[in-house]
């Protein structure tokens, strides 16, 4: 399972966003660094896109969670006549959660609600979210919210630990 490591912080008294990102590997060789997007986490699924999609769906449903769309972006590119690997993004989220946040700063509005990307490439099928703690730095809420971020972090992480675990 390939997931993105923040390694360093670069903070100015307004500011703390990943300066560095490393991607590791656990497989049996020596983890290999390459560069990611920033602020994003990116895990390898076993599954293929529509069965991680739909491992996805079903984890967000049974736990109560919004679900506003599903966007194939493979069945949008073939509609206008171009070829694109299997992609879909799944919005979601609890208002609960995101409006406190964006009650701190409601630029944060335009990162919300929560989305998951699930990609095929030439590395296999790959899900990737933005770094909640990420999007606080980038929305500038200055330890306000703190504590949902915190929350929703772990959410996301126990998400799609859950879509992408081997049975």
């Amino acid at each position: 399972m390939r997931r993105l490591i923040f390694t360093a912080f670069s903070c100015t008294l307004l500011l703390c966003v990943p300066a560095i990102a490393r991607s590791q590997t656990q497989t049996d060789s020596p983890a290999v660094d390459r560069l990611e997007a920033t602020g994003v986490v990116i895990k390898s699924s076993p599954y293929s896109v529509k069965e991680t999609s739909d491992r996805l769906t079903k984890i967000l449903e049974a736990k109560g969670l919004r679900i506003f769309a599903n966007i194939d972006h493979r069945d949008n590119a073939a509609h206008a006549g171009l070829e694109l690997a299997a992609t879909q993004v799944i919005l979601f989220g609890n208002p609960k959660l995101g409006t406190p946040l964006m009650q701190c700063n409601q630029s944060i509005a335009i990162d919300l609600p929560q989305k998951i990307l699930i990609w095929e490439n030439e590395q296999g099928v790959q899900l990737a979210y933005n770094n909640p703690a990420f999007l606080s730095g980038r929305h500038r809420l200055q330890g306000c919210g703190q504590q949902v971020v915190s929350q929703i972090s772990k959410a996301l992480d126990g998400i799609t630990d859950a879509a992408i675990k081997s049975e």
